[in-house]
């Protein structure tokens, strides 16, 4: 199991499956959840290696190396802190 975490709480996430359940959970705002409008992108605080390697879509959206795109990633295990 991998853990999401913000200062609004905790969800815990099975490994391999979308953050995006979760996410929403916390407060984390949501738009066409397809990776193409950004309205998902969280800063990651702590714990990026524990989630999925960025998608195409989260690419070519220029990404600073600390956000992800909510809709694109899973987790793969352990804590996750996001903003």
């Amino acid at each position: 199991m991998a853990l999401l975490q913000n200062a609004k709480g905790k969800v815990e996430v099975a490994n391999g499956e979308s953050v995006q359940e979760a996410a929403k959970e916390l407060g984390v705002t949501f738009g066409c959840r397809k990776g193409v409008c950004g309205a998902c992108v969280v800063e990651v605080l702590e714990g990026m290696e524990n989630l999925s390697t960025k998608s195409g879509n989260e690419e070519s959206f220029d990404l600073r190396a600390t956000d992800r795109m909510m809709c694109q990633c899973s987790a793969t295990g352990g804590e996750v802190t996001i903003k």
